[in-house]
């Protein structure tokens, strides 16, 4: 097998579609492990790929191996694949607060790790994922496994010491937009409008906006003032949310993020 994960929840979930959809590798050539049946047979029946309940055998048969389980599960799914675990294998994690030397001391000998932190629009190919590889990641193999990532979106190189800004700025950062975007549809529902039109309404807005910001090139302040014309709706809107405290409360958000981030 070329790829496998130990998990196969949401996000290796998004991972196996994103791959497969982008013709990198072959549903059989993609193997899933998970202890839960219900997990294993869900992956099996979305994407065609093989399954097992047994960790080990995904570890064995895989070129590259995503561990996509949860933060605190690491320790013990690493501890028991740890001795199947070749020199030419690469491993892809998820994790936040999981480090590269944690990982290492946890594998006890050195092992290609490329660390990793996706977020949940993978499930809609439109990821954002911070990548970073260790010492024993050769360029080529580094080159290949951004490609992989890239199938679900957007891919970029950070230096490890960024990574809990990259969870605080992207990882969990659509959770604070579908908050956003929750509120901005109850408004437009005590203005009258239907809830479906509202929700579509708000986050088409917020879809639309972003678009800008990515392919325009210009200050998203400048995009800001582009809509605020003088005495007008937006700039009320504007003078309300700072009063409120919408972007001081965006920023406190977001270093509480990091900071949990830093101490998993």
């Amino acid at each position: 097998m070329k790829l496998g994960f130990i998990g196969t929840g949401n996000m290796a979930g998004a991972i196996m579609g994103g791959i497969i959809r982008e013709g990198l590798i072959s549903p059989e050539e993609i193997i899933g492990a998970d202890i839960s049946e219900a997990g294993r047979e869900r992956v099996k029946k979305q994407h065609g790929i093989h399954v097992t309940a047994d960790n080990r055998e995904a570890a064995e048969k895989s070129e590259i191996l995503v561990l996509s389980v949860k933060p605190q599960f690491y320790e013990d799914a690493i501890a028991g694949i740890k001795d199947y675990i070749r020199d030419d294998q690469i491993i892809v994690t998820l994790a936040p607060g999981k480090t590269l030397a944690w990982l290492e001391e946890k594998f006890g000998k050195p092992v290609k790790i490329v660390r990793t932190m996706p977020n949940t629009p993978a499930l809609v190919g439109e990821g954002m994922t911070a990548a970073c590889p260790n010492q024993y990641v050769t360029e080529e193999e580094k080159e290949y496994v951004l490609q992989i990532l890239g199938a679900f979106g957007k891919v970029e190189v950070v230096p490890e010491r960024l990574i809990d800004a990259v969870v605080a700025v992207s990882g969990s950062a659509p959770a604070y937009v579908f908050m956003m975007i929750e509120a901005m549809a109850d408004a437009a529902v005590a203005e009258g409008m239907p809830r479906a039109q509202a929700y579509e309404f708000a986050a088409q807005a917020v879809y639309g906006s972003a678009k800008m910001v990515l392919e325009t090139g210009k200050h998203p302040g400048e995009l800001k003032d582009m809509v605020c014309s003088p005495a007008g709706t937006t700039i009320e809107a504007v003078r309300v949310l700072e009063k409120e405290g919408f972007r001081s409360a965006l920023i406190e958000a977001m270093k509480a993020c990091a900071d949990v981030s830093r101490n998993l």
